[in-house]
């Protein structure tokens, strides 16, 4: 049961670490991850080809070794599964207690992504789309899409968005029935009383670290339930181990006592040894009747004959 619970689990990791890899592999060779590259630590292709073929391979360890019932394999899935939960473990007790520093990479990789805004499409409508849920403009400010060449408001700028803010950054009315695009035209000449009137100034930094103060509980929970599936694989395939080899204690002591029988205690070979019962008559020398009863063959040297005189 354990060996089948562990199984199933494992399979159901192995078949997301193939959407995974499915994923970064189409990604990659469908787009092209300059932009990525150059506002991302590591292009998001890659780290989705990268974690699911390390979860492939974990979960690989694990179901061959828990159906093969292989202790080697199952050792590796449990120490690889322990260090990963100690490193997401480690990751999370740092943002905590480093969260100034945190809060400040967080806000270097805004500003890349600001830079590179109109380099990608996809990092376009990501951006986007994070201005619109959050309603924010900006790392700091909506003055933050200075940083860009098309919206920077310098006067050598030919750009025709020079001084301009996505249009994700403007206030949505609820009778908009078409999208102004250029609805931030000019706004960032404009001072922050002003510009409040036609688009949202407060920068998505702020918003973010509100939102993650507001939402502890689920942020809690959707970690919890990556740490349970973690926890119950270490559990179950250290479960096993065990079991595995207490089988295996089992099968050697068996195998040692069936290829020398008579190599344990005396006692224990009088408790294990049949007792033949014989019964036989003899004529003796002097015409009396001799019976012999309960012959008991304990081992070819110790034969106990019990002989009763008849009548």
């Amino acid at each position: 049961m354990v060996a089948l619970g562990s199984a199933s689990m494992k399979s159901c990791c192995k078949m997301i670490s193939m959407v995974m890899v499915a994923v970064g592999v189409y990604a990659r060779l469908m787009k092209h991850a300059e932009a990525a590259m150059a506002c991302l630590a590591v292009d998001p292709a890659i780290l989705l080809i990268v974690v699911g073929v390390l979860m492939f391979l974990i979960t690989f360890c694990g179901c061959i070794g828990s159906l093969r019932e292989n202790i080697c394999l199952l050792q590796t899935f449990s120490v690889c599964l322990t260090i990963v939960f100690l490193l997401q473990l480690a990751a999370g007790v740092l943002g905590f207690v480093f969260s100034d520093k945190a809060r400040g990479k967080v806000s270097e990789i805004i500003n890349n992504a600001i830079v590179h805004y109109r380099d990608d499409l996809d990092l376009q409508n990501l951006i986007d789309f994070g201005q619109k849920e959050f309603s924010c403009c900006g790392g700091i400010s909506y003055k933050d899409w200075s940083q860009n060449m098309y919206f920077n408001c310098t006067a050598d700028n030919p750009s025709r968005e020079r001084c301009s803010v996505p249009y994700s950054c403007c206030l949505r009315t609820a009778d908009e029935a078409v999208i102004n695009t250029m609805c931030g035209q000019g706004m960032q000449a404009m001072n922050y009383l002003e510009a409040s009137k036609f688009i949202y100034t407060n920068g998505c930094i702020d918003k973010l670290v509100n939102w993650i103060h507001s939402n502890l509980f689920l942020l809690g929970g959707i970690a919890l339930g990556l740490a349970i599936p973690q926890l119950v694989g270490i559990l179950l395939s250290q479960i096993l181990i065990n079991q595995i080899k207490d089988q295996v204690k089992l099968q050697l002591y068996n195998q040692q006592h069936r290829a020398d029988p008579w190599s344990s205690p005396p006692r224990a070979r009088l408790m294990e040894s049949p007792a033949v019962s014989v019964a036989c008559s003899m004529q003796g020398s002097d015409g009396a009747t001799i019976q012999s009863s309960h012959l008991g063959l304990h081992s070819l040297n110790d034969e106990v004959f019990h002989v009763h005189p008849a009548g």
